[in-house]
């Protein structure tokens, strides 16, 4: 089989183990160590420079069977991150404390977060997709002091993760929230707003905060675009008289990368 026959092999195989991870999920942590080793293994493929090489030629064949699948992959492999986000919760509050791979990954992004745009004590920070395991809200309102608000569609991601942050971080200005940001009170205040990368809907809902939002919000979009896109939803256009794209932090070892956006100034009539 040649390179690329082997590409795609992977892919379906790949593929095959996530939809059977996702079926087997019966809110336990049964099968946490073979997702824990598949999610870290998938970090590392599309985080390849070689796989890159031979994702460029499969999308010069303009392959629809390909669109099909990374589809499948990108919602599915979204879901399992989900799923380990409950699995890092539940074996937390059982004592257990260990990281993974790809949790690593994730937290070493929210270092750079913001680029110059930095978070400070005084930020209001708005997580959109907060997640069962909040490492985002966790570490910035633990590095930063700054007032955390994550949302979230998940009951259950919810639940857990106002669990996590009862032994994680009590001390510290965090609340979760399952409200659309348009009734949440918060998004009118808020200084910083994170979309997670796994959010289907995040430039819908980006359209949505131009109205909801002051005029100095900074809004980091994580995103994932070629290769990155088995793993995340990808970018889009946005609507240039309502954001500006005002950096593209793109980091090849790491599993996404962000779009940093603020308002489109008004147009002042001198008439």
């Amino acid at each position: 089989m040649n390179e690329l026959g082997n590409f795609l092999k992977d892919l379906s195989d790949y593929l095959e183990r996530f939809n059977y991870l996702t079926a087997s999920f019966n809110h336990r942590i049964n099968h946490y160590s073979e997702l824990e080793t598949l999610i870290n293994k998938y970090s590392h493929f599309i985080t390849n420079v070689e796989n890159q090489e031979v994702w460029n030629q499969l999308q010069k064949q303009k392959n629809c069977d390909l669109n099909q699948v990374v589809d499948h992959l990108r919602n599915k492999s979204a879901l399992c991150v989900a799923i380990m986000e409950k699995y890092r919760a539940m074996k937390l509050l059982n004592g257990e404390t260990e990281i993974t791979d790809y949790f690593k990954n994730i937290e070493s992004c929210i270092e750079k977060e913001f680029g110059s745009f930095q978070i400070t004590p005084d930020s209001k920070v708005l997580l959109v997709g907060s997640g069962a395991f909040p490492m985002t809200p966790i570490l910035i309102a633990k590095r930063t002091g700054a007032v955390v608000v994550g949302i979230d569609i998940d009951d259950e991601a919810i639940e857990l993760g106002l669990k996590v942050i009862e032994i994680l971080g009590t001390e510290l200005n965090i609340r979760l929230e399952k409200k659309p940001v348009e009734y949440l009170d918060f998004t009118k205040d808020a200084t910083h707003i994170i979309f997670s990368s796994t959010v289907k809907d995040k430039y819908i809902i980006l359209d949505q905060l131009h109205e909801l939002t002051n005029e100095d919000v900074v809004v980091a979009m994580r995103y994932g675009d070629q290769l990155k896109s088995l793993f995340n939803y990808p970018s889009r256009e946005v609507d240039e008289q309502k954001w500006n794209k005002v950096e593209n932090v793109l980091r090849p070892d790491d599993v996404f990368d962000i779009e940093l956006y603020k308002k489109m100034p008004k147009f002042i009539s001198h008439v």
